[in-house]
């Protein structure tokens, strides 16, 4: 199971991203849990000073952008 994890504060690049985030998680046919980070201190301690921001099983594939669907079919495979 994919551990999906969106950092950011809840603005609407934020949100934007973790639909974004389910639906290719969904269109691909992974297992996965969906977690939505918006402590600041927390999201610090993966190194991001931009968000929105993807972590994928603890490592951060994208920062301070909103990929497309397929750009994160890719980074989930």
């Amino acid at each position: 199971m994919k551990k999906i994890q969106v950092l950011g504060t809840g603005c609407a690049k934020c949100v934007k991203l973790e639909e974004i985030s389910r639906k290719a998680a969904d269109e691909i046919g992974i297992d996965y849990e969906i977690e939505k980070v918006k402590d600041i201190n927390e999201i610090m301690t993966y190194g991001v000073m931009m968000t929105p921001a993807l972590v994928v099983d603890g490592e951060v594939k994208v920062a301070g952008k909103v990929p497309s669907v397929e750009d994160v079919k890719n980074l989930l495979k």
